[in-house]
């Protein structure tokens, strides 16, 4: 069965963007090594040879991307290619725009009217792989399900003081369990949480 992964670059004060929707700084890491990666089979960046041994097999394991309407629309799908995995699925409930369909008709893109719709269809998409829910509103909306397993984030030193909250709108506890992957890279640290559904439990018993 396909495990649902929260990922995003993030400030470390816990924002993806600035108001705006601009990444300022997130993404120098992406091209301020000398090791080439690649997320899929068009884009590639030079990360440092740690951050390189830490993205290059998660992005190998996606099978899937979930994201919004919004971060569709703002990098015009990407012209056609997902991020990582071999499918993506737009949250929305507007169609896809027609000229876009028209210069990429083959695009393996999807749309479902729901989070929850969203990452169900994914995860049928991925098989036994990754899928990959961008952190944010949709992401935030799928924590708060509980229909996320993971969260990988790759905290850069720089602090926004407002913007686009990794975790969206949600609110509330939930424990993660202790970082089973912690890696520094070159102006990037790269940490992993499995989350732990059980403690999650045991907390609500007893708040109970």
């Amino acid at each position: 069965m396909a495990r649902v992964v929260m990922q995003a670059v993030v400030s470390v004060d816990g924002y993806i963007a600035y108001p705006d929707g601009s990444v300022g700084p997130l993404f120098d890491w992406y091209n301020n090594g000398d090791v080439t990666v690649h997320p899929n089979d068009k884009w590639s960046f030079d990360v440092s040879r740690a951050s390189a041994a830490y993205v290059q097999p998660f992005w190998d394991d996606v099978r899937c991307t979930v994201i919004g309407r919004h971060l569709f629309d703002i990098t015009d799908g990407w012209a056609g290619v997902p991020a990582a995995g071999e499918n993506l699925v737009v949250v929305t409930h507007r169609p896809l725009p027609g000229d876009w369909l028209a210069r990429f008709p083959d695009a393996p893109f999807h749309t479902a009217a729901s989070v929850e719709a969203g990452i169900e269809l994914a995860k049928k998409l991925a098989g036994d792989g990754l899928v990959c829910v961008t952190a944010g509103d949709v992401g935030g909306q799928a924590f708060s399900a509980g229909l996320v397993d993971e969260v990988a984030m790759d905290v850069v030193p720089v602090v926004f003081g407002a913007g686009v909250r990794f975790f969206g709108g949600h609110t509330g506890t939930v424990l993660l369990g202790d970082p089973d992957a912690v890696v520094q890279g070159d102006r990037v640290l790269h940490l992993h949480y499995t989350v732990a559904r059980a403690l999650i439990s045991e907390t609500d018993s007893a708040e109970a």
